[in-house]
């Protein structure tokens, strides 16, 4: 009698995201002249995907910590009158770690419409 044995040959395809959400930030935003003299409440979720072969190390992970403080300064440094433009500028810094291979962010002005819990815009954009 011969005995069969099954190699367990399982192989995965699996994604990691790095998650940053509701971060709130007083910033100068808008085309309107009340939002050029008045800082605003902008809510940020941004979802970043990574190259899933990365080492889980401190230094092959993408830091979120660093993703934030990215973002700060991008909103520090000039008043933006699109929520398009100031994602571009985000994206744009965001993605030259290059072992990022997706980001969808989400940037919501919550004090403008009083009628709204707030109004936004959503973003994703792949590295081909």
């Amino acid at each position: 009698m011969k005995i069969l044995k099954f190699k367990n040959k399982q192989k995965y395809k699996y994604s990691k995201k790095i998650l940053i959400e509701d971060l709130i930030l007083s910033i100068s935003i808008g085309i309107h002249n009340f939002e050029k003299l008045k800082r605003q409440r902008v809510k940020f979720n941004i979802e970043i995907t990574t190259d899933p072969n990365l080492k889980t190390d401190i230094k092959s992970i993408v830091n979120y910590e660093n993703v934030i403080i990215t973002i700060k300064k991008i909103t520090e440094k000039k008043h933006y009158e699109l929520l398009e433009e100031l994602s571009e500028s985000i994206l744009d810094e965001v993605f030259k770690n290059k072992k990022i291979k997706k980001i969808k962010l989400k940037i919501d002005k919550l004090d403008i419409i009083k009628e709204t819990k707030s109004v936004g815009i959503e973003v994703i954009k792949t590295k081909l």
